[in-house]
């Protein structure tokens, strides 16, 4: 019930979406009253990567585990260290995601 309010008190900060062709780029990022659980920021992120019906790379902050990042199943911590450094390095990510794929 706290999560939810916190959600509903949040503000919309950044949102960006792109498609092209099978590939999906979306980026969402909120201000919250109070840090999400095990992250000590407020800010509640979500950065998608996916081609395919599948999430290739996503960078979050999900309640209870903190910041972290997805790549191809994989799932590991992420330094958070300011929104300028989490959108550049998944940027990079994707950038070198697509050099790869």
């Amino acid at each position: 019930m706290v999560y939810t309010t916190i959600m509903a008190r949040a503000k919309l900060i950044f949102h960006d979406k792109r498609v092209d062709g099978d590939e999906i780029v979306e980026m969402t990022i909120w201000q919250v009253p109070m840090p999400v659980a095990a992250s000590d920021h407020r800010l509640k992120y979500s950065l998608f990567f996916g081609r395919k019906g599948e999430r290739v790379i996503g960078y979050d902050n999900e309640r209870g585990k903190g910041d972290h990042r997805h790549y191809r199943g994989r799932e590991e911590p992420y330094v958070f260290v300011g929104v300028d450094e989490l959108i550049a390095d998944f940027i990079a990510d994707v950038g070198k995601e697509r050099e790869d794929g």
